[in-house]
Parts: C-alpha cells; sequence; structure tokens
C-alpha cells in the first residue's frame, strides 16, 4: 500500500503536466468556438497520440516491474508524449502560409473582380485557384452561396472558419462591398492584399529572431531528458529517491523543472491579435 503512494502522487501532479503540455498546441492562439456536439477527452486526441500513449504507459508498467521504481508508471508516458511536444518548433510557419494564401487568393478576388462581375460570381470563381491552405474555408464559402445563404451570413461563417483577425479583415470588407454594391471594391482588396504581404513579411522576420530562443529551448530540453536519463541508470545517486517519500519528492522537483520548461517555450512563442467580428448567426436565405 505504501509503495502505492509515489504512483498516487505522480499520477494527480503529472496530470498537470499533461494538461499544460497539451496546451502548447494552441498557445497563441484564441481558443476556437467549441462545435455543438461534446466529445470525450480520447476522442480530442488523434490516433497516434493515443497509440503512443498506450504504448508508453505499458512500458512504464515495464520498466517498474523491472526497476522497482513506481514513478515509472506515470514518468514514461509523460516523457513520451511531452517530449516531442516540448520539441516541436510550433505551429508559426503554418500561420504564416495561411496568411500567404489569404494574401494572394484576396489578390485573386480583386482580379476578379475588375472584370465587372458581381461579388458573389466573383467569389465562385476564384475556387479553382484558391491556394491549399485556405482551399476547405473558400470550399465551402461557395457552397453556403450556392445554397442561397444571405451573403453577409456567408462571409461571417467563413471567417469564423479563418479564425483569424486578418481573415476578419478581408471578410469584413467583402461584407461592406456586399452592402454598398461598389465599384471600389477591386481597389480596396488590391490594397488590403498589399497590406497582408507587408504583414507577412514582418511575421517572418519576427519568426526568424524567434528562432534561436526556440533553438536553445529545445537544446535545454535534450541535455536535461539526457541527464535525467544518466541519472536514473546511475544507482547510487538515484538511491535516496527509492523511498516513497523520496520518489514523491523527486516528482514534485521533476514537475517544478518540466514546468520550467515549458514556460521557456511558451517565451519563444508570438499571440496572434484578437479577432474582431462577431460570430454568424445566419443561415439560409
Amino acid at each position: 500500500m505504501i509503495a502505492l503512494i509515489p504512483a498516487l502522487a505522480g499520477a494527480l501532479i503529472v496530470a498537470g503536466i499533461i494538461g499544460i503540455v497539451t496546451g502548447l498546441r494552441s498557445t497563441s492562439t484564441p481558443p476556437r468556438r467549441a462545435p455543438s456536439r461534446r466529445t470525450r477527452p480520447l476522442q480530442d486526441l488523434d490516433r497516434r497520440t493515443r497509440l503512443l500513449l498506450l504504448g508508453s504507459l505499458a512500458g512504464g508498467v515495464v520498466a517498474w516491474l523491472a526497476t522497482g521504481w513506481t514513478l515509472a508508471i506515470v514518468a514514461v508516458p509523460v516523457a513520451a508524449v511531452g517530449l516531442p511536444m516540448l520539441l516541436s518548433s510550433g505551429s508559426a510557419a503554418a500561420r504564416i502560409e495561411r496568411l500567404e494564401a489569404m494574401e494572394e487568393w484576396t489578390r485573386s478576388l480583386s482580379g476578379v473582380l475588375t472584370v465587372g462581375v458581381g461579388l458573389e460570381q466573383a467569389l465562385v470563381a476564384t475556387l479553382r485557384s484558391t491556394p491549399a491552405p485556405i482551399s476547405a474555408e473558400v470550399t465551402r464559402l461557395v457552397a453556403r452561396l450556392r445554397a442561397r445563404w444571405v451573403t453577409e451570413d456567408a462571409l461571417r461563417a467563413f471567417a469564423d472558419e479563418l479564425d483569424d483577425s486578418t481573415g476578419d479583415l478581408i471578410a469584413a470588407n467583402l461584407i461592406l462591398g456586399a452592402r454598398r454594391r461598389g465599384a471600389g471594391l477591386a481597389s480596396v482588396l488590391e490594397g488590403l492584399a498589399e497590406s497582408v504581404a507587408a504583414d507577412v513579411r514582418a511575421r517572418r522576420q519576427v519568426e526568424a529572431d524567434r528562432a534561436k530562443p526556440r533553438a536553445t529551448a529545445r537544446w535545454v530540453t535534450l541535455i536535461s531528458a539526457g541527464v535525467l536519463v544518466i541519472l536514473a541508470l546511475s544507482g547510487t545517486y538515484v538511491a535516496p529517491y527509492r523511498s516513497p517519500l523520496g520518489q514523491v519528492v523527486l516528482v514534485t522537483l521533476l514537475t517544478a523543472y518540466v514546468a520550467t520548461l515549458i514556460w521557456m517555450k511558451r517565451m519563444a512563442v508570438g499571440r496572434d491579435l484578437p479577432r474582431f467580428l462577431a460570430p454568424a448567426t445566419g443561415g439560409a436565405a
């Protein structure tokens, strides 16, 4: 019974670590609107992560039986799932690619509007040339227009799916164009595309500056993990931690250290600008 105390304490403390590390996947983006259906926590993880978690849990049990360290039951799964997240470079590159796609699509839409077609026809015409990062969102926008949604409602739903402040800016200009039906929308979109292109260049420079602290955080994480493995294999150094109380103390120290690594990683991750468009509430006309 006493031997289970470190496992219970470790499970409670490390559960918090798993939650924090999992949150690193969406550190700098505002929370997306939750879907209407409820999902269980395990369903939020992809299949590869679930298999890795189950396999590492089995490995932790094997390590516990082989070494007598009850802490291994929780340490192995946390290391297997948490280390790849701590070593990942984040989603900054993907966000920049989406910005570039928005800029290219906006410029294409501006060019189509210059030939004199209506906004809805121009949106449909850009579907084939839409860049891959936002192809799914534009496809659903066109599908809503073909289903005779009100144009403004379809554009608000489009902005919700892009979930980006720049996407809100593009959608807001399109909504104003749908309301006023003026002849100047093409020139407005052209200027907006230039603004987005400048934003992309600025973000690339910022990400280049953040590359060094990210590399430092990865090296610190790798060196720390290597030192911990070596110390774990050294019988004399970790001998005081073999007792139940010692393993509880070890879990507490490791938790504080992992929290420091997570904090270091978060410092090198930027934050996106908040959105300003209200969520879509409309439907088919």
